[in-house]
C-alpha cells in the first residue's frame, strides 16, 4: 500500500534526471522552492528518494505525508418528485451562505461562522464536503444536509462488527421554502439511501428541545425519540437547554416511496 508524499526542497529541480526521483511530479513555486509530490510505496523507496536529493546537493525543507481526502458518503445524486440531492461541491458555499447567515437558521445550529470568508472555509473543508448534500429545486440550491457515516458503539471484541453501521443526519433548509414538506422529502430520501444502498442498521438525530420543527421533522420520519437531556447542552445565549435524541433501525424503516 502507497503513501503519498509532498517534499519540499530549496531550489528549482529540472526536469533532468527526474527519474532518480522515483517518479514523483516536480512543481516549482514562485518563491524558489520545488515540490516533489506522489505515491510512494516503501521506505526503501523514500530513502532512495532522499537520497538522490542529497546527491544533488538539496537542502530539503518539509517532508510531510498527504492524507487522500475522504471519499463522500452520498456518492452520486439522487432524486425525488420535486428535488435533487447530490454531493456538496466547493462552489456551493455562496449558496448555502444566502440561508446559513440567517438568524433564524443559525439559532440552531452548531456553529455560526462570522463572515462568509469563514463559512467558505468550513464548508469546503474535504472532510465537510464528505459528509455534506445539498438539496437542489429546480437547479437552486435550497438546503443542505449531514450525513455521517460512523461506527456504533461496541465491546472491543467486536469491534470489527460495528464499524460504519450508523449514521447521523442533520438538515438545514432556507426558511423561504419551508412549509411545503421538502426537508421531509430529501431527509426521507437519504434514509432510504443509508439503509438500502450503504446498508446501515441505525440512523441517528439530534437537536435542542426548543427546535419544535426539526423534532417534529423527525417524528414525521419515523424515526422514535430515544433520549431526552435535562438542561445538558449549553447554548451560545449561555442557557442551558434540552436536547433530544430521535433513530430509526432499518428493520423498522417503512418506505414511503413506491
Amino acid at each position: 500500500m502507497s503513501t503519498t508524499y509532498a517534499i519540499t526542497v530549496d531550489g528549482h529541480l529540472d526536469d533532468h534526471g527526474a527519474d532518480r526521483f522515483r517518479g514523483l511530479g516536480i512543481a516549482r513555486n514562485d518563491d524558489g522552492t520545488s515540490i516533489l509530490t506522489g505515491p510512494i510505496t516503501d521506505q526503501a523507496q523514500l530513502y532512495g528518494v532522499l537520497a538522490a536529493l542529497s546527491g544533488i546537493g538539496a537542502t530539503l525543507l518539509s517532508l510531510r505525508v498527504i492524507e487522500p481526502a475522504p471519499s463522500p458518503v452520498l456518492d452520486r445524486p439522487l432524486h425525488t418528485d420535486r428535488l435533487t440531492i447530490r454531493p456538496a461541491k466547493a462552489e456551493d458555499a455562496e449558496a448555502t451562505w444566502s440561508f446559513r447567515r440567517l438568524d433564524a437558521v443559525t439559532e440552531w445550529l452548531t456553529s455560526r461562522p462570522a463572515g462568509f470568508d469563514d463559512w467558505r472555509t468550513v464548508f469546503s473543508a474535504p472532510a465537510r464536503l464528505a459528509t455534506t448534500a445539498v438539496v437542489e429545486l429546480d437547479n437552486t440550491i435550497i438546503g443542505d444536509l449531514m450525513l455521517r457515516r460512523e461506527d456504533a458503539w461496541s465491546q472491543q471484541e467486536v469491534a470489527g462488527q460495528a464499524t460504519g453501521t450508523q449514521v447521523e443526519l442533520g438538515w438545514v433548509l432556507d426558511p423561504a421554502h419551508t412549509g411545503r414538506g421538502y426537508a421531509a422529502e430529501a431527509a426521507g430520501e437519504l434514509i432510504r439511501y443509508c439503509f438500502e444502498d450503504l446498508g446501515v442498521r441505525r440512523i441517528v438525530a439530534v437537536c435542542f428541545y426548543d427546535n419544535e420543527g426539526s423534532w417534529r421533522l423527525m417524528e414525521r420520519l419515523g424515526m422514535r425519540r430515544e433520549q431526552h437531556g435535562v438542561r445538558d447542552s449549553l447554548h451560545r445565549n449561555g442557557q442551558w437547554l434540552d436536547s433530544l435524541g430521535y433513530a430509526i433501525l432499518a428493520e423498522d424503516w417503512k418506505p414511503t416511496r413506491p
